[in-house]
């Protein structure tokens, strides 16, 4: 219970702010780093055709999907080819949804709080290789010496030692986050610290504790006022009450007697605002792109997004959980909130969430200066392929029904 008090109060009372000095990233990863010279960009006409065929396919995914709503932003450098919302905020109306629809974008998330942590090494606030344990002393992992050794930069590239998703499912039972956190120390390691990749939701949101720490100032304030504010996202919110406030907001569906039904949004993996607790628009993730391709110098510079996306840990699992990973990824790995790809030879900066009833893609091509958001309110299966299907007409490689809206669909079933 040492460890549940601690947390409770780095929530809620925080600590003098550190004088740690800041440091870069000590990885010998392959980085993102945006190459000289860049590769051409799309002409304006083929920037117009991939938009149109972007809207095309996705009202076709949506009239085969039979319903609920979809939002997409592309944009190119600092211009906006698409920002257009899909469909409806709720089955049961006829509110449209608009490029200021606010969607749950689950663990898109983890890139904030990767860079927040970028901005507070920068400041001196605190340093990648900051150990947990000198902000939360009773911070424990079965492996002693792991706890010991783990810094900011291990939780926020999943490299903890612990199995993947730890603990998640009690989450989803409503137990607290800091008692989860305080139960780490019961589960046996699949490896030693810092020497493995496992994805984390309760160990990634560690970061928020430290950040109270070295700051003395709740999280989701320390995003709002860094990030959020700075780049004009005046839509993006945390937390179920912050969603549920916006002027229109998108329901999460779920299936249910054959058809997409509306219900109300989950409070569990908000109580984790670093690895799932963002709502937010395409208006804003369209700000939140440009930003991460160098078109908001004063607030992301380009050293900060170097480090940002810079690759920290293998990730080989994900070569093969789609058909279009399988085919497309040569390499993965995971950076600092961010995954990066090798997308046939193209460095793609990359993340997905999903919690109950929404789902969410963004993809940056750094050296092209694309990138492409998509969100959804539904379960459906069917948007997933749209993003390397744009992908792919961006680089010019060879066209794959990645989206697969022709194959046979069982009488009842849902995309």
């Amino acid at each position: 219970m040492a460890l549940v008090t601690g947390l409770v109060a780095a929530w809620a009372l925080g600590s003098p702010q550190s004088s740690i000095a800041a440091a870069a990233v000590a990885s010998t990863a392959p980085s993102a780093t945006r190459a000289a010279p860049a590769p051409a960009r799309l002409t304006e006409r083929e920037q117009k055709a991939l938009a149109e065929r972007t809207e095309r396919l996705a009202e076709r995914i949506l009239r085969d999907a039979k319903g609920s709503g979809m939002a997409i932003a592309i944009v190119q450098d600092d211009t906006v080819l698409l920002e257009r919302g899909f469909g409806v905020t709720d089955t049961r109306t006829s509110e449209k949804v608009t490029a200021d629809t606010v969607f749950r974008i689950a663990s898109l998330s983890k890139a904030f709080a990767g860079t927040l942590a970028a901005m507070l090494v920068r400041e001196g606030a605190m340093r990648y290789d900051s150990r947990i344990i000198d902000y939360l002393p009773e911070f424990k992992l079965r492996n002693l010496q792991a706890a010991q050794t783990l810094t900011v930069q291990d939780i926020l590239s999943h490299r903890v030692g612990l199995p993947y998703n730890t603990f998640d499912r009690l989450l989803e039972q409503d137990e607290p986050y800091p008692l989860l956190v305080a139960r780490l120390g019961e589960i046996d390691p699949v490896c030693d610290g810092s020497e493995c990749y496992g994805y984390q939701n309760i160990a990634f949101s560690l970061i928020g504790d430290m950040v109270f720490a070295t700051t003395g100032n709740f999280y989701s304030q320390q995003v709002e006022k860094r990030i959020f504010h700075p780049l004009g996202m005046f839509t993006a919110t945390f937390g179920r009450d912050g969603l549920e406030e916006s002027a229109s907001w998108a329901r999460p569906h779920i299936r249910q007697s054959g058809r997409w039904t509306p219900v109300r949004p989950k409070e569990t993996y908000y109580r984790i605002p670093p690895a799932a607790g963002v709502n937010a628009s395409i208006r804003d993730l369209s700000l939140w792109m440009r930003a991460h391709l160098g078109h908001a110098p004063e607030v992301l510079g380009p050293d900060l997004l170097d480090e940002v996306h810079a690759a920290q840990a293998r990730t080989p699992g994900e070569l093969g959980s789609s058909p279009w990973r399988r085919e497309r990824l040569r390499d993965a790995h995971y950076a600092l909130g961010w995954r990066v790809y090798d997308y046939s030879g193209h460095t793609l900066i990359y993340h997905a969430g999903a919690v109950q009833g929404y789902r969410a893609m963004l993809g940056l091509l750094p050296d092209h200066g694309f990138g492409m958001v998509v969100v959804w309110n539904s379960e459906s299966s069917a948007p997933s392929g749209l993003l390397a299907t744009t992908l792919d007409q961006v680089l010019k490689l060879p066209a794959r029904d990645w989206l697969q809206l022709d194959r046979p669909v069982r009488r009842g079933q849902l995309r």
